[in-house]
Parts: structure tokens; sequence; C-alpha cells
């Protein structure tokens, strides 16, 4: 018998175990989709807002 081929199929070294849902340049999550700066402020500003409003 050959031992050899026996067991585990070896993975490459570097390379996940699964790919994420979300991983970049997937259907979900496409290259180049970022926000833009007013929308990130707006968000801060509304979270802050909304902080202010709890207290």
């Amino acid at each position: 018998m050959d031992y050899k081929d026996a067991g585990h199929i070896k993975q490459r070294a570097n390379t996940p175990r699964h790919s994420e849902h979300n991983a970049k340049g997937t259907s979900k999550n496409p290259f180049g989709k970022g926000n833009t700066k007013a929308e990130l402020l707006a968000r801060m500003k509304a979270a802050a807002e909304a902080r202010k409003a709890a207290k």
C-alpha cells in the first residue's frame, strides 16, 4: 500500500479555510464601493444627536 497518498489534502499555506460572506470584490461588497466623507459626517452627526437626546 502506498501511504503517501493517504490522509488529508494539503491546503495552500496562505489561503483561508472558508470564504467570507462579505469579502471584498463580491457582489455584496464590490471593490471601489465606499462611503463619501459627507455621508460619514452625516452619520456621525446623527449619532451624536441621538446620544445627546438619550441623556
